[in-house]
């Protein structure tokens, strides 16, 4: 007999190109400044808002540098697979103190190639070659919160 998958609900109608690139944003800031996935994030079609906490405010040459390494991982034209696991076995490999109390036992990864994977629900293209161009439009940096804000669109 074959195991039905039980997952949430998930009520957000989003946006798969800007998505699947807020993927790979959270896997670049990541490798790049040694930070978290995102805080908080807004994504929509046509911009998006990601807020990372970070020690010291990211330079233009850093946000340029974000929107280069971005890029080249969209250029690659990686495969967006989903796995499907026991909440038990993400416990170690992902952090799970974003899922709501009452989250179901199987939870799905979305991998991004070899390059990420995390926890989600959301809607992705199946190929980065979808996404199209990254580009922050504008960024500023909460000194008291030491959260760095950025907005971009993909064109």
């Amino acid at each position: 007999m074959e195991q039905q998958i039980q997952l949430n609900d998930h009520n957000k109608q989003e946006y798969p190109p800007m998505h699947t690139c807020e993927h790979i944003v959270n896997r670049t800031m990541m490798n790049l400044f040694g930070c978290g996935r995102s805080i908080s994030a807004h994504i929509e079609r046509k911009k998006s808002k990601l807020d990372y906490a970070l020690e010291t405010a990211p330079t233009e040459e850093d946000v340029k540098r974000l929107e280069e390494a971005v890029n080249a991982v969209i250029a690659q034209g990686l495969d967006v697979t989903t796995e499907f696991i026991t909440q038990e076995e993400a416990q170690g490999r992902f952090d799970l103190k974003r899922l709501p109390e009452d989250a179901s036992e199987t939870v799905r990864i979305v991998k991004v190639g070899d390059y990420d994977e995390c926890l989600c629900l959301g809607t992705h293209v199946k190929n980065t070659s979808e996404v199209g161009t990254f580009k922050v439009i504008s960024h500023d940096w909460n000194e008291e919160a030491k959260r760095w804000r950025m907005r971009f669109k993909l064109q």
